[in-house]
């Protein structure tokens, strides 16, 4: 199959109902708290990183200041652990007085302000993963009151205590909810996770009539061992998971653990790459008071970044699974470009790896080529000629792909001042 027949196939699956909430078109990108700092509520002895208003005011700071929301990266996310163990008297949510004094509305100004969204957690359940209060059926429609008049702007829903007919009904009724407080929320769903990820337990067309994004699979650690454990999964399933995705419902492989401790700068390169291949929501799990640069470097990669929040919003695809650990895996984008992500499980030494365009299923055609982590442009590759990318063990050479003849014509048409795809790669202030 053609790369041009199987863009058209991917491109006409991504057509069918959405949620709509009009939110989220692109995958969403932002900082979530649990993979670093978990369930810490010990803020006598670890004031920096227990879960407290000051914690998440510190990473709105961040977001703000240090480049992050102008790339995109614009949710603050509360996780598990927030909440006091009690409801008020009204039977509403309430956070923990100690730890969140200002309440969640002053939280969420102090998020506004600065240009960012806020979001929390909640659980479809009697408790919350962490032993905190659910949100049982009857309690939906408060609770998702209550985050509306918060000023909440996204709720991820989790699984815990709950069984598979409370999730089958209330799941649903969520999204309801959040849809008659007449405020845009996004609204993450873990129901997938709890039934396995895959059919017939799991309809991902419902899926995507009523929520955002969703949890497919479990919880990331920080581990490369589990980066891979996620990668196989999402891609060893790809055709079902694949169609499931597209503006405004994503696929959500769970956090980037980029800049915490479980991988080398390759690795973290390598789940990078992968995740905007999968066009997947980028939620950082790190502390972005003490990033290091190299980390930084990463997650800031404007070309990556561009390739993940790609308008056409078409979830990519594994190729070639090698025998020399070598796989390839190919995303259509808009405007007839593409990203290819060349990744060696090798553990060895960097490997040479050969291949064709035309073996990558590309067109007969001449082709211009950006490195992505390399930031620079390659020189034109017929799609006859032999080429041998060069990677790194546990790392990835990832490009950006685009038909020179296009590319020339735009230049007719448009001009110099509007070659999109040259000046797009051409330096990071382009992007």
């Amino acid at each position: 199959m053609t790369s041009a027949v199987v863009f058209f196939v991917l491109a006409v699956s991504v057509g069918t109902l959405a949620l709509d909430n009009g939110l989220m078109r692109t995958p969403p990108m932002g900082w979530l708290a649990w993979e670093r700092f978990r369930c810490d509520i010990d803020c006598d002895h670890d004031p920096k990183n227990c879960i407290s208003e000051k914690l998440f005011m510190d990473m709105a700071d961040r977001l703000a200041e240090d480049g992050w929301r102008e790339l995109g990266y614009e949710y603050v996310n509360i996780d598990d652990c927030w909440s006091s163990m009690e409801r008020d008297a009204n039977g509403r949510l309430q956070p923990d007085p100690k730890r969140f004094p200002s309440g969640i509305p002053h939280l969420a100004q102090y998020v506004h302000e600065r240009g960012l969204k806020l979001g929390i957690y909640g659980d479809l359940g009697t408790h919350t993963c962490g032993g905190y209060p659910g949100t049982t059926l009857d309690k939906v429609a408060t609770d998702a009151q209550t985050f509306a008049d918060w000023g909440i702007d996204m709720l991820k829903l989790d699984g815990c205590y709950s069984n598979a007919t409370e999730q089958e009904q209330g799941y649903p009724l969520m999204s309801k909810a959040l849809n008659a407080t007449g405020r845009p929320i996004g609204y993450s769903c873990s129901w997938p996770a709890y039934q396995g990820g895959l059919p017939p337990k799991v309809n991902y067309t419902q899926l995507g009539e009523i929520c955002n994004l969703w949890r497919n699979y479990g919880d990331i650690q920080d581990s490369w061992s589990s980066v891979l454990s996620i990668v196989d999964w999402f891609f060893d399933n790809q055709d079902i998971l694949q169609p499931a995705a597209g503006p405004g419902r994503w696929n959500d492989p769970d956090m980037l653990i980029i800049g915490d401790f479980g991988l080398s700068v390759d690795q973290s390169r390598s789940q990078m790459a992968l995740w905007a291949i999968m066009a997947a929501p980028l939620f950082m799990s790190n502390d972005l008071r003490s990033l290091d640069s190299r980390s930084r470097a990463v997650l800031q990669n404007k070309g990556v970044i561009v390739i993940n929040q790609d308008p056409l919003g078409v979830q990519g695809r594994r190729l070639i699974k090698e025998q020399s650990g070598v796989e390839v895996f190919w995303r259509p984008l808009s405007s007839d470009a593409s990203a290819l992500v060349f990744f060696s499980r090798r553990e060895d030494m960097p490997f040479r790896y050969q291949t064709s365009l035309k073996k990558l299923n590309y067109t007969a055609g001449v082709y211009q080529i950006y490195d992505i982590y390399q930031e620079k442009a390659l020189s034109p590759i017929k799609d006859v000629s032999d080429f041998v990318v060069s990677i790194n063990p546990s790392g990835v050479v990832m490009w950006y792909v685009y038909p020179a003849k296009k590319m020339h014509r735009d230049a007719m048409l448009y001009g110099p001042s509007l070659q999109r795809h040259s000046n797009r790669f051409a330096s990071p202030n382009h992007l």
